[in-house]
């Protein structure tokens, strides 16, 4: 494990994709993780540069851009502010948050690939790949959908399924389609660079596996581990695409090529580095070729090969550059049971969040802590949040704080009391106070912001139990001396708590920085129990935090199940045709215009109501089961389509002397059959 000091430190969030809105999964995969980190370190009056931006390049972008109607610039634009805005709203708190579009950003990753194409560095191969004749384009992995050879889906992209999960090359593929036109493409050779991942296997084996072994979390070597040990070793991987939106390859003979995204999208942290030092008049360099900076990625599991293995063997290749000290790597939020799908809709958003929940930025931010997939995938239900809400954050550390903030004013007029002589539990008390911020401390320093949370939520409970324990608001009426005690030790509890929380709830603390006129405050000042001192005066509770109510919860749920019933709508499928029949069949049949003249529902029956209708060649009585589709009043004088012909079927006692039509719509309701224009009852229909 390193125990180096160092000077400084270099963090940064995978860049997130800017054709969508943040989701919840994003927030917990990497950014709150990130910023509980920067903060922390921040508190520690380290030197850090916490830098981010949009990755705006990459086939994604184009397909969106081409089912919008609108330009790939349009779009990136669109969700840069979108993501720029919705990340500073909650709090994620970036040094610099930049954008692969930027011209910086063009000029340095075409700057890395040339360096690597003139020391040799590239293996230039042609292949062949899939080509849409009609189109007049190479196919990108994503523009190829077809059937999957592992689980018989036919929506699977040309490098993944997404419903086994299974990656694959577009080659795999069963009946393979184009996006662009739908046609079967056909495969074309073309030529691309690529770089040969083996020559660096001896390096990424004793880096990752033997150097750190014991400081990188074990999903992260696991994955690793499978990639260079793996019976056909490190494969060479292109570097490039056939491609009009993204960087262009700046070598000759490469017209119409584009950088791979993941060969630029990476060196985009360094980009923004650079203009992060050019806004603050800082060198960036030694934020990224100090051997004294300590370079740390935050990534979700899915992005672990290209920080690991590719970007490394990059960096290492180009020279000059320091390697990540560690890659904490979370594993994926699922949401209510099921995969988060931003295709699906199946996603809790950011921006709505932010609508629906105004000021709950920190309940958000507390329950994708306490609940992240640091080790295994879990799952974020809204009962969940709402219990932890409730029960923690409510129960515990709002009703802690308001206890000695209202009850300082009550007793003692807003003005924090002198401690007297101390109880062996007083001590025992204040020796927590001391011992957690170290257990916190320790917690993050490893990545463990979940177990360090625990530990924020332990230190909340102290302080509640012990003002429960000592009950001041029983001793002030024969003993106010040891009140004051009992309440300066609490306020002092609560100042640390804001300290020490503040990496994980920022706005919640600092509401009680301002209640106690504290400014300033770092990590270093946790842990003193004189943080308030007798006589300091305080301001009144404000309200931390206050409870949800089931209702609140119930829409949210039924929100997504919404979303999940029209996402199956979209997708659903007409019922199969029914056997052939003959025109003699056919013939048979009598379908005729019919009015309604009365309608009223049958006792005893949800579903049917009694109608009579006028076919035009005297009144028939039908019972239809439509009573849970329209309202007896709705049908009335209604002109509808009729089987009068059908042989009478008694139901209910009653003869039902034909069949009302009806277009049942993908969701089961039914839809009435109606002529275009009134027309004369019993007119055929043929």
């Amino acid at each position: 494990m390193n125990k180096k000091d160092f000077k400084r430190y270099t963090v940064t969030s995978a860049l997130p994709y800017a054709n969508g809105p943040l989701h919840i999964g994003h927030l917990a995969g990497c950014y709150i993780p990130s910023d509980i980190y920067v903060r922390y370190l921040r508190s520690l009056d380290r030197d850090v540069a916490y830098v981010c931006g949009s990755d705006e390049h990459g086939v994604a972008i184009t397909i969106k851009a081409q089912k919008e109607g609108i330009s790939p610039q349009e779009v990136v634009d669109r969700y840069h502010e979108m993501m720029k805005s919705s990340f500073k709203e909650f709090g994620i708190s970036f040094d610099h948050y930049s954008r692969t579009s930027a011209k910086i950003h063009h000029e340095t990753a075409s700057d890395f690939f040339k360096d690597l194409y003139e020391k040799g560095e590239f293996l230039e191969q042609s292949t062949k790949q899939y080509f849409d004749e009609e189109a007049g384009q190479f196919l990108a992995d994503r523009y190829i959908e077809g059937t999957c050879p592992k689980c018989g889906h036919d929506g699977a992209y040309g490098d993944q399924c997404e419903k086994c999960g299974s990656s694959l090359s577009p080659t795999e593929l069963i009946n393979p389609k184009s996006k662009l036109s739908g046609n079967t493409p056909v495969l074309k050779e073309t030529k691309h660079w690529f770089l040969d991942l083996a020559r660096y296997t001896e390096f990424l084996k004793h880096w990752i596996l033997e150097e750190h072994q014991e400081d990188w979390k074990n999903n992260v070597l696991g994955q690793c581990r499978s990639w260079l040990e793996a019976g056909d070793g490190l494969q060479a991987r292109s570097m490039t695409r056939d491609l009009e939106w993204g960087i262009p390859v700046p070598v000759e003979g490469a017209t119409g090529k584009v950088l791979y995204v993941w060969f630029d999208a990476p060196i985009g942290y360094i980009s923004s580095t650079k203009e992060w030092a050019a806004e603050q008049g800082k060198d960036w360099e030694p934020y990224w070729k100090d051997e004294d900076t300590k370079l740390v990625h935050f990534i979700g599991k899915d992005n672990i090969v290209f920080h690991c293995i590719i970007f490394p063997a990059i960096l290492k290749t180009h020279g000059g550059y320091v390697l990540p000290d560690n890659v904490p790597a979370n594993e994926f939020l699922n949401l209510e049971g099921d995969k988060i799908s931003t295709s699906r809709n199946w996603a809790v958003w950011l921006h709505e969040y932010l609508e629906e929940f105004p000021g709950k930025q920190d309940v958000l931010r507390y329950v994708l802590t306490a609940n992240a997939p640091e080790t295994k995938d879990n799952d974020f239900t809204w009962k969940d949040f709402q219990s932890r809400n409730n029960s923690e954050l409510v129960a515990v550390f709002g009703n802690f704080v308001n206890r000695a903030v209202v009850l300082t004013h009550k007793f003692f007029d807003g003005v924090v009391p002198a401690k007297s002589e101390l109880t062996a539990y007083d001590q025992e008390v204040l020796a927590g106070l001391k011992e957690f911020p170290e257990k916190i401390a320790a917690s993050i320093e490893r990545y463990r912001f979940r177990e360090a949370l625990s530990f924020v939520m332990d230190f909340a409970r102290l302080g509640n139990k012990y003002l429960a324990d000592t009950e001041p608001w029983k001793t002030i009426k024969e003993d106010k001396v040891r009140t004051g005690t009992i309440l300066n030790i609490a306020l002092n509890i609560a100042a640390n708590l804001a300290v020490v929380a503040e990496p994980f709830l920022p706005f919640t603390s600092e509401k009680i920085f301002n209640m106690f006129n504290l400014k300033g405050l770092k990590w270093s000042d946790a842990g003193d129990i004189n943080t308030l001192k007798a006589g300091d005066s305080i301001n009144s509770a404000a309200l931390l935090f206050d409870k949800i109510e089931d209702q609140v919860v119930e829409a949210q749920v039924n929100k997504l199940l919404e979303a999940k019933k029209q996402n199956e709508l979209a997708n659903a499928v007409a019922a199969p045709m029914k056997e052939i029949i003959t025109y003699d069949d056919f013939a048979k049949l009598d379908m005729r215009v019919v009015t309604v003249l009365t309608a009223e529902p049958m006792p005893k029956s949800k579903k049917l109501l009694k109608l009579t209708v006028d076919t035009g060649l005297g009144k028939k009585t039908v019972l239809s089961g439509v009573a849970e589709y329209f309202k007896p009043e709705d049908l009335i004088g209604k002109q509808v389509t009729m089987l009068i012909n059908l042989a009478p079927r008694k139901m209910m006692g009653i003869d039902s002397e034909g069949m009302i039509l009806m277009a049942e719509d993908r969701d089961g309701s039914l839809r009435l059959l109606l002529p275009g224009s009134p027309t004369t009852e019993g007119s055929s229909i043929s």
